[in-house]
C-alpha cells in the first residue's frame, strides 16, 4: 500500500472557528509550522499563552513561568512556581455555578446491560461536595493520597473530583488487577483511604472487587479505611467493622456546600503507576499546574474539544487516558461518555451504536481494536448514523495502514481525521499529535505536540533531520513526572542516562519522519529486533504480514539466537478461508523477506487462533515472548483473554 500520500487535508470546517486557528490569529502566526516553532523556541511564552487562550483560570498568576534549579538539564524542572489554582475549579465548579451552563451535560455513563446515566454539572457538583465531605471526614486532606479500585461507575467520576477538591492526590488503578499488584501501588504511595465497589461487571459476568480489596490490605499498613460501593441487591462479602465503610450511608448524608481548596501549582495531583518492562511498577508524580497545562492543550488545540463535544475513549481509569479525558474534557464543559464492560458486547457493534445513540464527535481507539473490527467487514456499519463523529483518536501502538485506512474509510468516511498520538504515563499526554490543521498519510502521528521539543537520534545518538530513529526530547515540558515516587534514580535512569546521548530525554519509541515533515511510530525502541546487526522493530514486520491476502491479525517478538544475536518469530491469525499449513507458512516467510529483507527472515511463523490482549485491546507482546521462551508471563489480570497464551509455545 502506498503510504506516501495525503489522505485528509483540513477542510475550511475544520480549520475556521478551530481552538488553534483562533490562538494563531490571536498571536498573528499565519502557519501551524510557524506556531510549532513558536512553541518550542520560545516555552515560557507558549505555556502561559496556551493556558490563558484555553481558558484557564488562575486563583493567582505564577511568579516563574519556568524555574530549572540552576541546572542546564531539565530533570528538576519546576513549572508556574508561586501560582495558584485548582482543576476542580476549573473542570467543574465554574461551570456547575453559571447559570448558563450548570444543566449541561457532563458525562453519561452506560453499561452492558443497557443502563443509561446522564450526569449534568450541576448533579455532579453536588455529588463531588457530599463525597468531599465524606473523605474529609475519614482524615482525607491536602496532600493525603487516596486510591481508586474502581469500575467505570458514576461515583468513580463523583471521588475523582471530590479527591481534586480537597487536595488529595489520587491513584488510579486498573480495576482487573489482582490482589498483589494493587496492594503493591497502595502501599508505595502510602494510601490512607481505598475507594471501591463490591463488583464490577464485564461481559455480564460479576467480578468481585471487595474480596480482592480485602487481601491487599493485608500489605497496606497505611490504609485506614475501604470505601464500598454497593452494586448488588444482597451482596455476601467480608466486612471489617470501623474500617470498611459503604458509600450509601456515608456520602449522600454529608453537606452538598463544600470549599474547592486552592493548591500551589507544584502540589501533587496524581500519582499514575506504569509496569514498566522490568522491577517494581513506576510511581509517575503529576503536578498541579503541569499536567493539567498538557491536557489541557492537547484537548484544546489538538482534538479541538469545546462544550458542544461528546467525548468517548475506550479506556479504563487505571490508565492515563482515564484522567486525561476527564480533565480534559470538562475544562471545556463539554461532555464524555464512561462505559462499564467490554466493547465487543453483546457484539463487535456496541460501541458504533453508542457514537450513533449518544451522538458522540470524538472517539478514540486502539490500533488493535480496528484491525477487530476490520475481521467484520463494513457492511453492518451503514445501518449507524456516524455523522456526529468530528475526530476519530488513536494511541498505544503503531498502526498498519491496512488497518489504518479501514478505519479511515469506514469508520471515520473518509472525511474525519485520525488523531493518532504518542506519549506515556510519565508525562500524561503525547510527545506527537496533528492537529485539525495538519494533513495526514497513513498511519500518520502528524507533526511534534505543540510545546513539545523533540528529537530523532540515531542509534549513536546523533540527532537526525529525516530517517527512523530514537524519540527524545530535547527540552522540558509542564507534565513530565518529577521522578519516580521514592526512587529517584531509578528516574535518573530511565529518562536521562542513555548512553548514546545523556543530553536529552529518552523516550523510548521508534519514530520515522518523512521529508515532507510527517512522522510515523514504529513501536518501542527498547523491543527492537537486532538480526545479525540488522534493526528493526516488531511494527514494520507485523505491518508486513499484514499485507499478506491470508493474515487477519499478527504479533512478532524477537528470541535469542547464539548466531545472529536476535531472531523473528511471528504468531499469525488466519483470515477466514484460509488453513493452516507449511506451504502457507512457507509463503508468509518469503512475503516477510521479500519485503523487510533477506536478513529479516523470520525464524518462525506459529499460527494461531488467538492473541492475547488487554481490555482497550493491544496485543501483550511481552508476555507472547516470554511464553515462548519458556518463562512465567506473571500477573496476567489486565488481559482479557489470557488463554490465547495457551496456543503459544517453541515449535519443534
Amino acid at each position: 500500500m502506498d503510504t506516501s500520500q495525503i489522505i485528509w487535508k483540513p477542510t475550511k470546517a475544520y480549520v475556521e472557528g478551530s481552538n488553534v486557528k483562533g490562538f494563531m490569529d490571536q498571536w498573528g502566526i499565519k502557519t501551524y509550522k510557524e506556531l510549532y516553532q513558536k512553541s518550542i523556541n520560545d516555552i515560557k511564552w507558549f505555556w502561559p499563552a496556551a493556558m490563558d487562550s484555553l481558558g484557564v483560570h488562575w486563583h493567582k498568576r505564577y511568579d516563574t513561568i519556568l524555574d530549572l534549579d540552576g541546572s542546564k538539564s531539565f530533570e528538576r524542572a519546576r513549572w508556574f512556581t508561586g501560582g495558584k489554582l485548582s482543576i476542580a475549579y476549573n473542570c467543574l465548579d465554574r461551570h456547575a455555578l453559571d447559570p448558563h451552563a450548570s444543566n449541561r451535560l457532563a458525562f453519561i455513563w452506560e453499561t452492558e446491560d443497557g443502563t443509561i446515566e446522564k450526569w449534568t454539572y450541576l448533579d455532579l457538583y453536588t455529588a463531588a461536595n457530599r463525597c468531599a465531605n465524606a473523605l474529609k471526614s475519614l482524615g482525607v486532606r491536602k496532600g493525603v493520597t487516596v486510591g481508586f479500585y474502581m469500575p467505570m461507575i458514576p461515583e468513580l467520576i463523583v471521588a475523582f473530583w471530590a479527591c481534586m477538591k480537597l487536595g488529595a492526590p489520587l491513584i488510579p488503578i486498573f480495576s482487573g488487577f489482582g490482589a498483589k499488584p494493587l496492594a503493591v501501588r497502595l502501599a508505595d504511595a502510602g494510601a490512607r483511604v481505598l475507594l471501591t465497589a463490591d463488583a464490577g461487571f464485564y461481559k455480564m459476568r460479576r467480578i468481585p472487587l471487595k474480596a480482592t480489596c480485602d487481601e491487599a490490605a493485608t500489605e497496606v499498613p497505611s490504609l485506614k479505611h475501604i470505601v464500598v460501593v454497593k452494586r448488588q441487591v444482597d451482596p455476601q462479602i467480608p466486612w471489617q467493622e470501623g474500617r470498611d465503610l459503604w458509600w450509601h450511608e456515608l456520602v449522600p448524608r454529608q453537606s452538598a456546600q463544600f470549599k474547592t481548596a486552592v493548591l500551589d501549582a507544584e502540589d501533587l495531583a496524581m500519582i499514575l503507576y506504569s509496569s514498566g518492562t522490568t522491577g517494581k511498577p513506576k510511581g509517575t508524580l503529576h503536578r498541579v499546574a503541569g499536567v493539567f497545562a498538557q491536557v489541557v492543550k492537547e484537548l484544546g488545540f489538538h482534538f479541538d474539544v469545546k462544550p458542544d463535544s461528546r467525548f468517548f475513549w475506550i479506556t479504563n481509569i487505571g490508565w492515563m487516558m482515564g484522567p486525561w479525558e476527564i480533565m480534559g474534557v470538562q475544562n471545556f464543559g463539554g461532555c464524555f461518555l464512561i462505559y462499564e464492560g467490554n466493547p465487543f458486547y453483546p457484539d463487535h457493534e456496541r460501541v458504533l451504536d453508542m457514537v450513533s445513540r449518544h451522538r458522540l464527535t470524538h472517539l478514540g481507539l486502539s490500533p488493535t481494536y480496528g484491525r477487530a473490527l476490520k475481521t467484520k467487514g463494513d457492511d453492518w456499519i451503514r445501518k449507524y448514523d456516524l455523522s456526529s463523529l468530528k475526530f476519530l483518536g488513536s494511541t498505544g501502538e503503531p498502526f498498519d495502514p491496512e488497518s489504518y485506512m479501514w478505519v479511515f474509510k469506514h469508520i471515520g468516511e473518509g472525511r474525519v481525521p485520525i488523531i493518532n498520538i504518542s506519549g506515556g504515563t510519565e508525562m500524561c499526554g503525547c510527545l506527537v499529535s496533528p492537529s485539525p490543521l495538519t494533513p495526514l498519510k497513513p498511519c500518520s502521528v502528524g507533526m511534534p505536540g505543540l510545546g513539545m521539543a523533540i528529537g530523532l537520534a540515531d542509534d549513536d545518538g546523533k540527532l537526525i533531520d529525516i530517517g527512523k530513529g530514537h524519540l527524545v526530547l530535547l527540552k522540558p515540558a509542564p507534565s513530565l513526572t518529577r521522578g519516580f515516587l521514592k526512587d529517584w534514580d531509578r528516574y535518573i535512569d530511565t529518562y536521562f542516562s542513555w548512553e548514546k546521548n545523556p543530553d536529552v530525554w529518552y523516550h523510548g519509541d521508534y519514530i520515522r519522519r518523512d521529508r515532507q515533515g510527517q512522522l510515523t511510530l514504529h513501536g518501542r525502541s527498547d523491543d527492537t529486533i537486532n538480526v545479525a546487526g540488522v534493526r528493526t522493530g516488531a511494527g514494520e514486520i507485523e505491518s508486513a504480514l499484514m499485507d499478506h491476502e491470508a493474515v487477519l491479525e499478527s504479533a512478532v517478538v524477537g528470541v535469542p539466537d547464539k548466531l545472529k544475536g536476535s531472531d523473528i518469530v511471528c504468531f499469525v491469525i488466519l483470515k477466514e478461508g484460509h488453513e493452516p499449513s507449511d506451504e502457507l507458512k512457507a509463503s508468509l516467510s518469503k512475503h516477510v523477506t521479500t519485503i523487510m529483507g533477506k536478513n529479516l527472515r523470520p525464524r518462525a511463523i506459529e499460527i494461531v487462533p488467538d492473541l492475547p490482549r488487554t481490555r482497550s485491546m493491544k496485543i501483550v507482546r511481552k508476555a507472547i515472548r516470554t511464553k515462548y521462551m519458556g518463562g512465567d508471563p506473571g500477573d496476567l489480570a489486565s488481559v482479557e483473554n489470557p488463554k490465547a497464551l495457551d496456543y503459544i509455545f517453541k515449535g519443534e
